[in-house]
């Protein structure tokens, strides 16, 4: 199918969302919630967007960030491994307890996903946007059901075999 480049149709332009600024204040908030436990669940991560004033899916990135960060600057010792293994452990066991509940999606609001993803599997933060207010959803699950999506499609080609090889396959098999 052509695609349809005219003038007349506005296309949005695919582009990051911008940059989350957080105040010293909202800072302060983040970091003593960090210190505490650097592994929150959803629901302490929604109690921290209220009290910052901004969303859950920024708290979630932000500690994913510093999270990163931490790693980075400090490379533990084996011994110590060990016993952060067990504390990432028991974290990991209290985190699954309060996670989001699984986003379920009408059939209404599916079909208006698989569409979008057939015409573009990458859309960008406008397109999203969009979407997730056509179909009454966030655009973090939005973000997320895309990656998904795509991963199970990446696997999917994966696993089924090249027309070329069948065909290989089957020649091999007559020459027996």
């Amino acid at each position: 199918m052509a695609q349809d480049n005219s003038p007349n149709k506005t296309t949005p332009v695919n582009h990051r969302r911008s940059r989350t600024k957080f105040t010293q204040d909202q800072l302060k908030i983040l970091i003593k919630a960090f210190d505490k436990n650097p592994y929150p669940g959803y629901a302490t991560k929604q109690k921290l967007a209220l009290e910052a004033n901004t969303e859950e899916s920024r708290i979630q990135i932000w500690f994913q960030n510093r999270r990163a960060r931490h790693q980075k600057k400090s490379e533990p010792d084996e011994d110590l491994e060990s016993s952060q293994d067990q504390d990432h452990l028991e974290e990991e066991i209290q985190s699954r307890e309060d996670r989001r509940s699984r986003t379920n999606y009408t059939s209404l609001q599916l079909h208006a996903l698989i569409e979008a993803f057939s015409n573009n599997p990458y859309p960008g933060f406008d397109s999203r946007e969009q979407l997730a207010k056509e179909i009454g959803v966030p655009e973090s699950r939005v973000q997320i059901w895309f990656q998904n999506r795509r991963s199970r499609f990446h696997a999917q080609r994966k696993s089924e075999p090249d027309d070329g090889d069948l065909e290989q396959r089957q020649d091999q098999e007559q020459d027996l």
